[in-house]
């Protein structure tokens, strides 16, 4: 027998019984019974706003996948690209996919001369490389003005390779500008990873060879943010994407969302923390006094897992490696230290306040030479691939445009008083 629910409204003894599907139950049925009556929910807490078959995420057990493949399985064993494919296409790339769809990619690195010489050259020079990202994506759209056709597959399939290309190539010359360097052009001869790397770092050698341990580094921190189901920021590029904006416009809105501190600034927050800790000695002195409601533990608890995060799990093995070359971040013994007492505590572990994703992979990028402005930046390379699958899903199911209701508290009706008589 299916699952159901039955409601019944007490204002009228009526009833009706709505069947439980995928977990969750339609709220059009729930209309037919009590038309005008909404669901008072802040924030989404309790919302599923669309049908999605990208990525499952249980957070009380912390398992994460992507397409059915655990997490912990594509970061050991994949790279960014394939797991882009994968988002993407539903399925992992067969050899000459993956070599098309590689190539594909890389070919299509550079940006127009014009966004960077007359558009990114703009900026005031302390600009905010975050800030530039946002608007760089955005004003793509004025220069692919295909990008429209978002029903025609051969268009659309062109965008998606554009800005998952692109993404980095934009980040690097954010950075590069921020601090004052000359713009470097892609190297088509690097993986993806290896090839940022030397965008961001490259100076005066003919050719910039990336440490083969931070490249699959990165790598495999662009897998772990490739997507993360319906968060803010992926939540912003469906509905953008929704009133049918082409995909540099909605994936703006992407990033602009990321650009907060509470969702893509979050492992920067971490860092100031740590770094306002000091030292080991000071760490239970911080932890009494978070327990005292002074502060709070960066890094720990996450609105959806209620476990560890298994991300945290594979980022701090894959700082470990980091640190074999750049040398130990001096912050992470404090972080370890934070990590053992709060994990010991019977305040957190009730609290259900397991290190996140961002705990360790701040320390990761501080330690490769990232300045903290970029963290965000470095969420958004990844995230497009996540964002862009998300977008075609939602074209695909041919969703209705997002408007959610409201539940109004301002005045009744009242009438106007000419300006004189007030």
């Amino acid at each position: 027998m299916a699952e159901s629910i039955t409601i019944t409204d007490n204002r009228t003894g009526e009833s009706l019984e709505i069947p439980i599907d995928n977990g969750g139950v339609a709220a059009s049925e729930w209309s037919k019974l009590m038309p005008g009556v909404w669901f008072y929910d802040p924030a989404f807490m309790s919302t599923a706003a669309c049908e999605s078959s990208i990525t499952f995420l249980d957070g009380e057990a912390g398992i994460l996948r992507y397409r059915g493949y655990p997490i912990e399985e594509l970061a050991e064993n994949s790279t960014y690209l394939e797991v882009a494919y994968l988002l993407l296409h539903g399925e992992l790339p067969k050899p000459d996919e993956y070599e098309k769809w590689r190539n594909e990619v890389t070919m299509h690195t550079f940006i127009h001369e014009n966004v960077r010489k007359r558009f990114l050259e703009g900026f005031h020079y302390d600009a905010h490389p975050m800030g530039m990202l946002v608007s760089a994506v955005a004003a793509l759209s004025t220069f692919y003005l295909d990008a429209k056709e978002i029903f025609d597959p051969d268009s659309r399939a062109k965008q998606i390779i554009r800005l998952i290309a692109k993404m980095p190539t934009l980040a690097a010359a954010a950075h590069r500008f921020s601090v004052g360097m000359p713009f470097v052009y892609p190297d088509n001869s690097l993986d993806f990873a290896a090839n940022f790397l030397s965008m961001m770092w490259k100076v005066a050698e003919p050719r910039f060879e990336p440490d083969p341990i931070l490249a699959k580094a990165l790598d495999t921190l662009f897998i772990l943010h490739a997507d993360h189901e319906q968060n803010c920021s992926t939540t912003a590029m469906r509905v953008v994407g929704s009133s049918h904006a082409d995909p540099y416009s909605a994936c703006a809105a992407a990033c602009a969302a990321l650009y907060g501190p509470r969702h893509g600034g979050a492992n920067e927050q971490v860092i100031r923390m740590l770094t306002e800790i000091a030292s080991i000695e000071n760490v239970p002195a911080f932890i009494e006094g978070v327990k005292a409601g002074n502060g709070r533990l960066q890094g720990f608890g996450h609105r959806v897992y209620k476990s560890y995060d298994p991300r945290a799990a594979i980022i701090k093995r894959t700082a470990d490696e980091v640190f074999t070359v750049t040398g130990k971040n001096p912050l992470l013994d404090i972080a370890l230290k934070l990590e053992e007492i709060a994990l010991s505590d019977e305040y957190f572990t009730s609290r259900k306040l397991y290190p996140n994703v961002d705990f360790y992979s701040g320390l990761i990028y501080q330690a490769m030479g990232f300045p903290l402005e970029m963290f965000p930046v470095l969420f958004a390379i990844p995230r497009t691939a996540g964002w862009l699958a998300h977008w075609q899903e939602l074209l695909d199911q041919d969703s209705k445009i997002a408007r959610p209701r409201q539940l109004y508290i301002g005045p009744e009706a009242r009438t106007y008083t000419p300006l004189a008589e007030r």
